[in-house]
């Protein structure tokens, strides 16, 4: 009889999982935790900051691992520290890879028939990112990182990590070894992501720091268009696929002064059954005597920002570059008409 691997969720888990994608909320017979009432205020009322949670991959071999070690102590200007509190300095990183055995994880498993380098596309660590918005202190991110990593791979998984705060938001780049001590690998999927974002986020609020972990969606965002797109397209030459996504947009709306996203009816009907949700939600508070916060809801729910996909997004972008551009072009000409009529006084 094959063996199956059960995860219990953490404790408390909010009640905001439950229909963060569109399903609605528990029976009638349900009452909030005082935990889950709390959860809903902060994202309601709040504004709390969101806690960001990611896996950005993880190396297939021993040499792409090395380079991300070097990555995340910015090639020697940072110590990394590990699961037992040591710190690793730029000269030590390649003893400390050593002692991970990570050539002998890729050796312990069969290839099958015919494909000769099937071991490489095993993965040999996961990459983690832990982060949170300016202008939250480092050392806290840290701390918080530090109980997240030892609660949830200690004496379990090795694993590395190192404080960023060359940008805006402080982070912590955790590095841990896929192939646990009792031989069993690691495997992160969807579920577990979202409940490392709840269990991150309550280690942020027992450091003191307001924080949430609340999906894009409940939250009623849709994934925002990268910053600065035209500027590195276009003066840099970066993005391929963006360039032509951009010379598309730019077609389109020049034929026909609109866009259109076949998305934008998912979307549409994924915000609709958020609504419904938090509706839901509010009529249950009510029920509970939590009329306040149940107002603070319904209203949250009405003013949730307008559904937008990628492509609309990145065509508002578009008219927006055009027009900045026009004026910019329509100042230097004004200037140069000043200029020749002082010549002609």
């Amino acid at each position: 009889m094959a063996r199956r691997a059960l995860r219990f969720p953490s404790a408390g888990s909010p009640f905001l999982d439950l229909f963060s994608r569109g399903r609605a909320g528990p029976s009638e017979s349900a009452r909030f935790t005082p935990a889950q009432i709390e959860h809903i205020r902060r994202t309601v009322m709040g504004r709390t900051p969101e806690v960001m949670l990611k896996v950005t991959g993880g190396g297939r071999r021993v040499g792409a691992v090395a380079a991300h070690l070097a990555y995340i102590g910015r090639h020697g200007t940072l110590d990394l520290e590990t699961d037992d509190g040591q710190c690793v300095s730029r000269e030590g990183q390649k003893e400390f890879l050593q002692s991970w055995h990570l050539e002998l994880s890729r050796g312990q498993y069969r290839q099958p028939h015919g494909q000769i380098n099937a071991a490489a596309g095993i993965k040999l660590v996961h990459n983690i990112t832990l982060s949170m918005p300016a202008p939250t202190p480092p050392e806290k991110v840290l701390t918080a990182a530090k109980v997240f990593a030892r609660e949830k791979f200690g004496a379990k998984h090795r694993y590395v990590m190192a404080l960023h705060t060359h940008q805006r938001h402080p982070h912590v780049h955790l590095v841990v070894k896929a192939e646990g001590t009792d031989g069993r690998r690691l495997h992160v999927d969807k579920a577990m992501l979202g409940e490392w974002r709840q269990d991150f986020a309550r280690m942020m609020r027992e450091q003191g720091i307001a924080a949430n972990a609340t999906s894009r969606s409940v939250r009623g965002q849709t994934k925002r268009a990268a910053k600065d797109v035209f500027y590195r397209t276009h003066r840099r030459g970066h993005s391929y696929s963006m360039r032509e996504k951009l010379d598309d947009i730019g077609r389109e709306l020049s034929a026909t002064r609109t866009i259109t996203d076949p998305a934008r009816a998912k979307m549409l009907e994924t915000r609709n059954a958020v609504i419904e949700g938090w509706n839901a939600v509010a009529s249950k508070l009510e029920a509970q005597g939590e009329i306040v916060l149940a107002g603070h809801v319904r209203y949250f729910a009405t003013h949730l920002p307008p559904v937008l996909t990628d492509r609309e997004r990145l065509a508002q972008q578009f008219i927006q570059h055009v027009r900045a551009q026009r004026l910019a072009r329509a100042r230097v000409d004004h200037r140069g008409r000043d200029r020749a009529l002082e010549r002609t006084r």
